[in-house]
């Protein structure tokens, strides 16, 4: 029998030899509560021009869990080269992101094990390998760790997740956000607010939410409120299937109101007896109130019929002290209220955390793009002159109807909204068009306007520049709104991946939220948001990932300087680049420019499986919208893309105000006091390319340095020539 030396083991052995069989004399079960190697990131998606690329995903060596998506410890090993604590800061860091009371680090010797409880009397100690704790030893730690106190709150907390046999568990952030609700409920909290963001599943959250609380007996009656059809149906159709016929949904009539679809009660109706056999109940907060006079449908139920209320979309109504959502949530008061949603409103009016509380659990779009379960993006900007300095129509300018137009300056604020500028209008649709061609005409994209007419307009203008393919399919483009049925019937091929058409969708209000386009690669804003919820919230339409049909990213075409909201304090997600359009610049080949992030590293691990949507089961009805204003039309102005300078954003998403040379020295001096600091880094660096992930960590924007400075000079003379003014030499120098 050979003899070995533990020095001579990989980490890989250690785990095999010595860290694996511990946990198994301690009594885990290695097929159900340990995961080894467990890649709990996806990795960020990187852009380089036209390609991406998968960065390094964060991986734990083991992850204990009491029970399945129940995590109590975490083990980071190392070879025996190293101490014994060698792994703990890495299995710290992870362990306060996975929300992981203990962890171990090992190099084979035995344990560290950190006690975040701080139950173990020092919070740190060294274990032999033969005394590593217990499933129920870990899980006592865990319930000090979240304040579990009473059997009851222990029971309710350790109720296990539903699984239908496919494999599919929750996303780590998905754990904590579930875990976390059904914790703060067993400890008798009954307003609890989350926020993730858009893409992020919180609908799958829900019902996991629901189910384990359903499941445990302290929470037998549940509605589910949403504020839009498509999202009762998306609901109901995908992860509550599984309620089966435990569950219905609340009123049948549909009715549309100034574009929202709604379901709208009726006294006559009322709730029939036999659906209150229910246990599980979808709604529509304007199906349940009535603003007609007619009694409001959600009294046929008693104030304590409901033990929980889930609020999906709360920052859309439930927020505000008046609003009948409001109305409904005050009516069955004495259930638990779970309010979800990506932008919670915070003003001076309207508070979502004054109702529901500070959020037990917050997941930034930032953290989303981070961790690659969101799509990065791009910011390309379009600054049309009448925009900027304004127009003022010459004396005695006439309408298209002959009518004198009032001599005032009008500016972005009125155009589409009081004045259309028909030139306006198809430098826009031009535009649109011209970046397509540049990546790929078929790609998914939504046009955002001002309202249904200015759709309707902006929908005949991409026509007429789109005519080659408009003529192979009349739905390459359509107008999507709430007062036109045919858009309304096309939703559902747009956003599945698997539909061809239609292409581009035009829209107003009907698209900004509860659209789950996975496929959508461009966003084109020409209506006037200032709002950072909305713009989140549409910037939502385009985050999700789509391996299978190349949708990794997406851009923004920004024609109304949108993205200004980027440099509001409370925005949290980057974009990878903002490029603002100088002159009559062609935009067809902006995504053949390169611009990288950081180190570039291909994987393709723990891709999601992607669910398909069917159509509408039957016709959507008619609907009902408010006559619109009164617009003047003219033609015949002179319109054109204003020269604008290259605008760039920090890595805080924030827009840098200094020149980029300036911020550049800023940056690179934090990091290297002197150019004796920086040339020995750089001379003992084994990989240059870590210099170059470093810098850009610490917000060094590389590739925007080198097209403002000298794309000619390499990166070592690039910074000593910004930073520290030595002479920019090259390499045949």
């Amino acid at each position: 029998m050979p003899v070995y030396s533990k020095k001579d083991l990989t980490e890989r052995d250690i785990c095999t030899k010595f860290i694996t069989p511990a946990l198994e004399r301690s009594g885990w079960d290695i097929q159900l509560q340990v995961l080894e190697e467990f890649a709990f990131t996806h990795g960020r998606i990187y852009v380089k021009g036209k390609l991406t690329a998968r960065g390094e995903q964060k991986r734990a060596d083991y992850i204990l869990f009491y029970k399945p998506g129940i995590p109590v410890a975490i083990i980071e090993a190392k070879d025996n080269h190293h101490p014994l604590g060698a792994g703990m800061q890495q299995g710290l860091r992870y362990a306060e992101m996975l929300d992981i009371p203990c962890v171990f680090s090992s190099n084979g010797d035995g344990f560290l094990f950190h006690d975040r409880t701080m139950q173990a009397g020092a919070i740190e100690r060294e274990l032999p390998l033969e005394e590593f704790p217990t499933p129920e030893q870990l899980w006592l730690r865990y319930k000090v760790f979240k304040g579990l106190a009473t059997t009851d709150e222990d029971r309710i907390a350790a109720q296990e997740y539903f699984t239908d046999g496919s494999g599919r568990t929750p996303r780590y952030y998905q754990q904590i956000a579930i875990n976390r609700t059904v914790e703060a409920i067993a400890k008798g909290n009954n307003r609890i607010l989350l926020v993730m963001a858009t893409g992020t599943g919180k609908t799958y959250t829900a019902f996991q939410i629901i189910y384990r609380l359903w499941k445990s007996g302290v929470k037998k009656r549940i509605l589910f409120l949403a504020d839009r059809t498509a999202l009762i149906d998306q609901t109901r159709r995908g992860d509550f299937k599984h309620f089966r016929d435990k569950m219905t949904i609340i009123k049948k009539k549909v009715v549309d109101v100034d574009g929202d679809e709604r379901l709208v009660s009726s006294k006559k109706r009322g709730i029939d007896s036999s659906d209150k056999a229910y246990e599980v109940f979808l709604g529509l907060y304007q199906g349940l109130t009535d603003a007609d006079g007619i009694e409001d449908a959600y009294k046929d139920f008693s104030p304590d019929f409901f033990d929980l209320v889930v609020v999906d979309e709360c920052h859309r109504g439930s927020a505000a002290d008046d609003s009948a959502w409001r109305r409904i949530l005050d009516y069955f008061s004495s259930a638990t209220h779970i309010g979800m949603t990506a932008t919670p409103k915070e003003t001076a009016d309207v508070s979502n955390a004054e109702y529901f509380g500070d959020p037990v659990y917050t997941y930034s779009l930032r953290q989303g793009i981070d961790d690659g379960f969101l799509a990065p993006y791009r910011v390309v900007r379009i600054n049309l002159d009448i925009d900027v300095n304004g127009w003022r129509p010459p004396k005695g300018f006439t309408d298209k109807f002959g009518s004198p137009v009032e001599d005032r300056i009008y500016n972005k604020k009125d155009f589409d909204k009081h004045i259309v500028v028909e030139e306006r209008r198809k430098l826009v649709a031009k535009k649109v068009t011209e970046f397509l061609r540049g990546t790929s005409r078929m790609d998914k994209t939504i046009v955002f306007c001002v309202d249904i007419e200015h759709a309707e307009g902006m929908r005949q203008a991409l026509v007429n520049e789109n005519a080659d393919l408009v003529a192979a399919s009349s739905k390459y483009v359509m107008r999507i709104t709430g007062d036109n049925n045919e858009g309304k019937y096309e939703l559902d091929n747009f956003i599945s991946p698997e539909e061809k058409y239609p292409v581009i969708a035009v829209t107003s209000k009907l698209m900004t939220t509860g659209v789950d386009a996975q496929t959508c690669k461009v966003i084109a804003l020409d209506n006037n948001i200032q709002s950072m919820t909305e713009l989140e919230q549409i910037i939502g339409r385009g985050t999700r990932i789509n391996e299978d049909f190349d949708k990794l990213y997406f851009t923004i075409l920004d024609f109304r300087n949108v993205t200004d909201l980027f440099a509001d304090p409370d925005f949290d997600g980057d974009p990878v680049r903002v490029r603002n359009v100088t002159g009559d610049e062609d935009i067809s080949g902006v995504e053949d420019e390169e611009e990288s992030d950081g180190e570039v590293i291909l994987d393709g691990e723990n891709r999601s499986p992607v669910e398909f949507k069917p159509k509408y089961p039957k016709p959507l009805p008619t609907t009902v919208i408010n006559e619109p204003q009164a617009k003047v039309y003219v033609n015949g102005v002179d319109v054109s893309v204003l020269l604008a300078r290259e605008m760039y954003f920090d890595s805080q998403g924030k827009p840098i105000t200094e020149s980029l040379k300036d911020y550049t020295r800023s940056k690179v001096l934090s990091k290297y006091a002197s150019l004796d600091s920086f040339l020995n880094t750089w001379n003992q660096a084994e990989r240059k390319e870590a210099i170059v992930k470093e810098l850009e960590e610490q917000g060094v924007l590389v590739d925007a340095l080198q097209d403002a400075v000298d794309k000619k000079l390499d990166l070592f003379d690039l910074i000593c020539h910004t930073a520290f003014d030595a002479p920019p030499l090259t390499h045949h120098h």
